[in-house]
């Protein structure tokens, strides 16, 4: 259900990017819009996308237990009000000292007419952040409950809105600064809608009352344990914010860096997002209850499905990224240069996606066991990784140097998240993981190998209709490699993936 939501959102959000090439190119302008975006977006996803459930869910479902529903709804209530408010506060400072901000993260504006762009850019966005805060509240408690659909949906209000207004300004061309300062305010109308959405479906089933603003000792507690958990989940996000600080100094390379990431959040987005999302909670309860059974059997099948999913798309991105790339981002203002970068920097990031949800597959263990401060740790070197290494690297390669670092951060943040999770509480898999994951491993190779022979084989098409034609068969062929062994193993049986849906969607209607 999860999944499926967030393939959704992230199809429309390609439709989105595509969109945002075509009316920005790569240049000054991009760049500004796609700093203050990427800022804003990394607090949506440290805020809405799963991240608050690392503290929230545990904390809501130990009250719901021990003291009811009405005390659990009482505590939410607090929560919702505190964190409202809070957010509303910090989106008042940060746009106050909003030109300070973009020259920390960019610094390579200062003294360019390109800064101010980007402070104009992100202020306009700033409202978002004001309903940011009731909206993770209210999804978290909606995935406590273990309903996932609305939270799993919502999310394509945030697009669908940008997709709109970018549509509008294709049929009616405006200046790209124009264009995108229209684009910047519509991510404010966006945050308001996903609220509304939530806040009505919420007055039928009173997950929040009464609203009471607070920092009494159970509050504190839960800030105290959320705040690192909300960092640790934005890794990916905090990254790419952190190579960009490096790639400000390079003319397009933030807007190459951010092309090649929104492929790359496909698969993490999938993978991650439901993992974050539904293991959390699932652990949660394994671990209240000493249930060793159910969190080896949790942790087992996340795993899975982060090497299952992870490893073949990370092939075929690498394979592919010429072609998808060239498809997706070459119109409009956006030249054949810059899609020859993107793909080279997607390449490098590629490689950094089995790492990337490792550390979302690895994390909930922590999270259930209300340890955010691991994940926090792991999340904070891989950001220190990513800044010197892109120093070192964006010099003498480019925007693929500042990818690289990015890689190489991802896997320090995974290495110490499996080392520390060893030695703090283990790692057990199941016999079913254990005869699985040889015969994941070896279709995705197998698929990898033979995807890039037929790729040389095939011809370059040069129009869109047959550069659509040709991928869309080498994501067929690739799909059919991979899963054949997998289904005359026994790995992938349809029953299970059936039983799996109905049990998902149970709770959900």
């Amino acid at each position: 259900m999860v999944s499926t939501g967030t393939l959704a959102s992230r199809l429309l959000g390609f439709l989105r990017d595509a969109m945002v090439a075509a009316l920005l190119g790569a240049g000054a302008v991009a760049d500004a819009f796609l700093v203050a975006f990427q800022l804003i977006n990394v607090v949506r996803r440290l805020l809405t996308e799963g991240a608050l459930n690392a503290a929230l869910i545990p904390a809501w479902s130990r009250i719901n237990a021990l003291e009811g529903p009405e005390a659990a709804a009482a505590f939410a209530g607090r929560i919702l009000c505190t964190i409202g408010v809070a957010v509303l506060i910090a989106a008042l400072l940060i746009g106050i000292a909003m030109p300070m901000v973009i020259a920390l993260v960019a610094p390579g504006f200062i003294g360019q007419p390109t800064l101010q762009l980007a402070v104009d850019h992100a202020r306009l966005m700033l409202p978002y952040l004001a309903f940011a805060g009731p909206v993770t509240v209210m999804m978290g408690l909606y995935n406590a409950q273990g309903r996932f659909a609305l939270t799993a949906f919502s999310p394509l209000l945030f697009n669908g809105a940008l997709i709109a207004v970018m549509t509008l300004l294709l049929v009616w061309p405006q200046q790209a600064t124009t264009a995108a300062m229209a684009m910047a305010a519509t991510v404010g109308i966006a945050g308001f809608l996903q609220l509304s959405m939530l806040l009505l479906r919420q007055q039928r089933g009173r997950l929040a009352a009464p609203l009471r603003l607070s920092l009494d000792n159970q509050m504190r507690d839960f800030l105290r344990k959320a705040l690192p958990g909300m960092v640790a989940s934005s890794g990916p996000q905090l990254l790419i914010v952190g190579a960009a600080i490096v790639a400000s100094t390079m003319p397009s390379a933030v807007s190459w860096l951010y092309f090649a990431n929104r492929l790359i959040e496909l698969p993490l987005g999938i993978v991650g997002t439901a993992m974050g999302t539904v293991l959390i909670p699932e652990l949660t309860r394994a671990a209240r209850e000493d249930n060793h059974a159910m969190m080896t059997h949790a942790q087992s099948r996340g795993i899975e499905l982060a090497i299952g999913l992870t490893l073949p798309a990370t092939l075929g991105l690498i394979v592919l990224s010429t072609p998808i790339v060239r498809l997706l981002f070459e119109h409009g203002a956006f030249t054949a240069r810059d899609a020859a970068a993107t793909a080279q920097a997607m390449i490098w990031l590629a490689l950094a996606l089995p790492a990337h949800v490792l550390i979302k597959a690895l994390s909930p263990a922590f999270f259930a066991r209300e340890n955010t401060r691991t994940p926090l740790m792991a999340t904070l070197l891989g950001l220190i990784v990513a800044i010197v290494a892109a120093y070192l690297l964006g010099e003498s390669f480019g925007a693929s140097g500042i990818a690289a670092a990015i890689t190489l951060a991802a896997w320090s943040s995974a290495i110490v998240l499996m080392i520390q999770g060893g030695r703090s509480f283990g790692w057990a898999i199941d016999a079913d993981a254990r005869r699985r994951l040889p015969i994941i491993m070896l279709a995705a190779l197998t698929m990898g190998a033979l995807l890039w022979l037929l790729a040389q084989a095939l011809p370059t098409a040069g129009h869109k209709l047959g550069q659509t034609a040709l991928l869309a068969l080498q994501i067929a062929c690739g799909l059919a490699i991979y899963a054949a062994p997998l289904i005359l193993s026994g790995t992938l049986r349809w029953r299970d993936i059936r039983g799996a849906l109905k049990k998902s969607g149970a709770p959900a209607a």
